[in-house]
C-alpha cells in the first residue's frame, strides 16, 4: 500500500513525553488513531443517511460514541 506523510503539530509537552518513548512506532499509533475515528464518522455518516437523524444528533451521538471509547482505553 502507498504510503504518504503528514506533517503533525502537537504541543511541546506532548512531544516531549513522545521522545521518552522511543520504543513505540509513533506513525502505527497515529494511523491507528485516524483508522478509528474514520471508522466513528463512518458510522455516524451511515446512522445519519438511515435515518431522520439530524447532524447535530449525529455529532452528539459521535462525541458521547468518543467519550465511551476513552474510557474504555483509560481503563486498560
Amino acid at each position: 500500500e502507498l504510503m504518504v506523510n503528514v506533517t503533525l503539530a502537537v504541543p511541546a509537552d506532548m512531544k516531549h513525553k513522545i521522545d521518552g518513548f522511543v520504543e513505540i512506532n509513533w506513525s502505527a499509533v497515529a494511523r491507528e488513531a485516524f483508522d478509528q475515528k474514520i471508522r466513528d464518522l463512518e458510522l455516524i455518516k451511515k446512522f445519519k443517511s438511515d435515518s431522520i437523524m439530524t447532524e447535530a444528533d449525529a455529532i452528539r451521538m459521535g462525541r458521547e460514541l468518543n467519550q465511551r471509547m476513552a474510557k474504555r482505553r483509560h481503563s486498560n
